[in-house]
């Protein structure tokens, strides 16, 4: 008896051929493009390096597009938010030792936020490895160790024969619920010498699903169809898996209003009358969500940032989808069902049986109504003026990428980001200098459109060479450096802390002039005139740089117990 899976193609006389007889002066770095490849990469980001030149060589045999930035940080970065914006592993091309571990809060954010990145670091010779001091530049005793905390999976070549492999088990492994980066690397001898291995021509480029036991999504969907106050919080696996439209499908099936974390923005709609927005981080929808009896959280862990700094306690019952396992049920109690939530939600739209509450919207309406008021008794007019003039300049189908700054923590609850996968930000680890370089890969990921980036002065200063990036590229990104002279939350934190800040205060250069000696225009603004400029600025191909000096606050806290 033959099984599908004892199927093999068998090889056509030409391929037997070409495999036969492969072309002279290719190396151990030609396999590494060619199976990119034929994996279906078409783009890929890095810095060369010495160890490295084997990949960058091939580079140019190959049909690859490479975009080269000015620290590999920042082309974590880019590749981060290519991965975000296409769904596709984005390759990023490192160097030995100091280059690699440049990369590395990248690639925390990269794992924090389940983004596909891909990175491929060449490794001291052959003969170095082993944890031996042989005195080779960019030498450490183990490499790899210091990546397999951060990435999701380490794959090690010692031999050409085994790049193809590695490499497709690495894009396996990104493109796996959860999404994340993964780690290859190979000795600078075996990347650099000739190989007979015939050409990469085809690979297994499609990852492994993570559907539901089917036994928990039918408890799961009994809970929800006899609950009296059904509530769903969506977090960043919704917007990872394509999920969204299920998402809203199951919300109105089961009349039940959803709140987005800010690394799940725009997966469910703003003005929909069962959404209470994203406004995670305040008492009156804390106290919401805790009222339901059943809570689904759908691809969130319920982190800090999503559960109003761990001061939300649900007293009714809480169904958990998640893809990572380390965060089901790591914060609270929950029916844990570890799946995919596309595949999750979906399962659940066919067990669910519908429910009928004419009173949820009104309810809804209540809550955003009250979190409005507190917000307008705080004098924060600045502020939401400043916001709401960045949405009125940027298209609403413009993604959006914020580093971490205070405009940004206003965004994660206030801004309507228009749509699934439109607004990103560093919220998962929280590092600076995030909004630009990430801006740029995505801008390389669909040139089509506008994108926005947004920082602080104080995150501007760590991204300041990809300027010449944005211009060799001639990218279509509009920076917005919010300038206030320093860290200003920190500022902000260390001033109710200590009643004053210390370690805050910047000496910065004058961005306008900065950015025109890059070739990039550049515009001083204010608030009176940001939604004017940035308008433009966003319109007119290429890169600009709009600069707002003003000292933004953040809206007072709610887990700290005031209101």
């Amino acid at each position: 008896m033959t099984h599908d899976h004892d199927l093999v193609l068998r090889p056509t006389e030409a391929q037997i051929s070409a495999a036969l007889t492969p072309p002279p002066g290719r190396s151990g770095g030609d396999l590494v493009v060619e199976t990119l490849a034929a994996l279906g990469a078409t783009t890929v980001f890095g810095l060369p390096g010495q160890h490295a030149l084997g990949v960058f060589d091939a580079l140019r045999r190959s049909d690859l597009r490479y975009i080269g930035l000015r620290v590999e940080n920042n082309a974590g970065f880019a590749a981060d938010a290519y991965g975000r914006i296409t769904g596709e592993a984005a390759p990023l091309l490192l160097s030995t030792g100091p280059g690699a571990l440049t990369s590395l809060a990248a690639l925390q954010e990269a794992a924090a936020a389940s983004a596909p990145v891909l990175a491929i670091s060449s490794q001291i010779p052959t003969a170095g490895l082993g944890g031996g001091r042989h005195g080779y530049l960019h030498e450490l005793p183990d490499q790899s160790a210091s990546f397999r905390g951060v990435v999701k999976s380490v794959h090690t070549v010692r031999a050409q024969s085994q790049i193809p492999s590695a490499i497709e088990a690495a894009w396996k492994s990104a493109l796996t619920a959860p999404h994340g980066p993964v780690w290859v690397e190979i000795p600078q001898d075996v990347l650099l010498a000739e190989t007979s291995i015939p050409v990469v021509t085809g690979g297994d480029a499609f990852p492994e699903e993570l559907p539901p036991r089917p036994e928990l999504t039918a408890v799961a969907a009994d809970l929800l169809s006899r609950a009296e106050r059904p509530a769903i919080i969506a977090g960043g696996g919704v917007v990872r898996s394509d999920a969204s439209g299920k998402l809203r499908q199951l919300a109105q099936t089961l009349q039940a209003p959803v709140v987005t974390t800010p690394g799940g923005k725009g997966a469910f709609p703003w003005t929909h009358p069962l959404s209470l927005q994203s406004w995670i981080e305040d008492r009156h929808t804390t106290d919401f969500l805790e009222d339901a009896d059943v809570l689904l959280v759908v691809g969130s862990g319920l982190g800090e940032l999503s559960s109003n700094y761990h001061t939300f306690k649900p007293r009714g019952r809480v169904i958990q989808i998640e893809a990572d396992l380390g965060k089901l049920e790591s914060n609270h109690p929950a029916l844990g069902i570890h799946a995919d939530a596309r595949l999750a939600l979906q399962a659940l739209l066919e067990t669910v049986t519908p429910r009928s509450d004419e009173e949820a919207p009104e309810r809804v309406r209540e809550v955003v109504a009250r979190v409005a008021d507190r917000i307008a008794a705080q004098e924060l007019t600045l502020e939401q003026d400043v916001l709401a003039s960045v949405r009125r300049a940027l298209p609403a189908d413009s993604p959006s990428f914020w580093d971490m700054t205070i405009l940004a923590y206003w965004a994660w609850s206030a801004f309507d980001a228009k749509g699934p996968n439109l607004l990103h930000s560093a919220q998962g680890a929280g590092g600076l200098g995030y909004g630009f370089p990430a801006a740029l890969g995505a801008a390389v990921a669909d040139p089509s459109r506008p994108v926005l980036a947004v920082s602080g002065d104080g995150g501007a200063l760590y991204s300041i060479a990809e300027l010449a990036t944005a211009r060799q590229y001639d990218l279509n990104v509009t920076w917005l450096i919010v300038d206030d002279g320093g860290y200003g939350i920190l500022r902000e934190y260390m001033t109710d802390a200590f009643g004053q800040a210390t370690a805050t205060e910047l000496t910065r250069p004058d961005y306008v002039a900065l950015a025109e000696s890059f070739g990039v225009p550049g515009v001083r603004t204010t608030p009176e005139t940001l939604a004017d400029d940035l308008s433009k600025a966003l319109g007119s191909p290429g890169p600009s740089v709009v600069v707002l000096p003003a000292v933004l606050r953040m809206f007072a806290p709610t887990h700290l117990g005031s209101d």
